[in-house]
């Protein structure tokens, strides 16, 4: 896959996975079983590092809650049978929890700089906005070092991988003398960004870089866990009915304030994420009896709003919803 587009990582190719014990293992610790997992989930999965919220979530799915409980485990001695079960239940928890909340991944292998260093004009006006950017004062002379931020500052969607996650970059910078003192002027600028990106490109084109957005993918499966928790779903629906009792508001207006409001907590989008939030919103309410007023007897209102759920569920499931988590 070339930059610019993205892969969501949901665990269906470590569900296919086929992975066994060295045959010469007889026993292992807990830590060795869950390095053993990681590395191979990893190797299936773009060679991303699995983030650390994913690792402790799938721990969670096999009981193993908590510092006090995740360093027990660790220290623990399992036969080789007990540590192929525990190997095939940590790539399964893996697997369930990026299927309820999938990654969103692009891989960066050098293609997308190599398309701006293709075309003249376009590396041209790259070049010209990133200095305007980085020329606050308007003075028409950046500070040499200021190459890094506008390296930097093309980001993840025009092909350069975050410095954290590809360490090369910061020896091709050195290479190039960014942290030399001195002044830039607008095409001294663009004659020294150009060998820095062929270099980067270069690079990325022998080590591909496989970077996580900040993309939360929202698709049922949290409203699915709320509408099987009798407790959830319950403490929702009486905050959802104390607006019920404020007002004479048709009973899907009511619920629909109450989501809009409060629907992060109950799996869905945030309503002001995008466009796509309130088409699914609308989608939703006109599906659903409008006619239904707030007269109706409060055991009506709870399956009323267990029905618009399960419809936010169905529709999410089939069309996810993608939101930005820096916005």
């Amino acid at each position: 896959m070339s930059d610019g587009g993205i892969t969501v990582l949901d665990g269906n190719t470590l569900r296919s996975l086929h992975v066994s014990l060295p045959e010469d293992t007889l026993t292992l610790t807990g830590a060795q079983v869950l390095d053993f997992a990681e590395s191979k989930s990893s190797q299936s999965l773009l060679g991303i590092s699995l983030p650390p919220h994913l690792k402790s979530s799938a721990l969670r799915r096999m009981n193993i809650d908590g510092v006090d409980d995740d360093t027990s485990f660790q220290r623990t001695e399992l036969s080789r049978e007990q540590a192929s079960r525990k190997l095939g239940d940590y790539l399964s928890a893996i697997a369930d929890e990026l299927k309820d909340d999938p990654l969103v991944v692009s891989i960066l292998d050098g293609n997308a700089l190599r398309m701006f260093l293709e075309d003249e004009d376009d590396f041209a006006m790259i070049a010209e906005n990133l200095f305007t950017d980085l020329d606050t004062e308007d003075k028409g002379k950046i500070g040499k070092s200021e190459i890094r931020n506008a390296v930097v500052h093309m980001g993840v969607e025009m092909g350069v991988p975050p410095l954290e996650e590809f360490p090369l970059l910061n020896d091709i910078l050195k290479k190039h003398g960014v942290e030399e003192e001195g002044e830039l002027g607008q095409s001294q600028f663009a004659e020294l960004l150009q060998p820095i990106i062929q270099e980067l490109a270069d690079a990325l084109a022998k080590k591909h870089v496989a970077v996580i957005h900040k993309i939360k993918i929202v698709n049922g499966s949290e409203i699915r866990k709320v509408l099987a928790d009798e407790k959830k779903l319950n403490d929702a629906i009486a905050k959802a009915l104390q607006g019920k009792h404020k007002n004479d508001q048709k009973s899907t207006e009511i619920i629909r304030d109450f989501l809009e409001k409060n629907g992060k907590e109950l799996g869905l989008p945030p309503s002001e994420a995008n466009e796509a939030v309130i088409l699914l919103y609308d989608a939703v309410f006109t599906d659903i009896d409008s006619g239904r007023d707030a007269s109706i007897e409060e055991d009506d209102f709870r399956k009323l709003l267990r029905e618009i759920l399960e419809k936010f569920a169905e529709q999410l499931e089939a069309n996810p919803v993608y939101c930005d988590l820096d916005g």
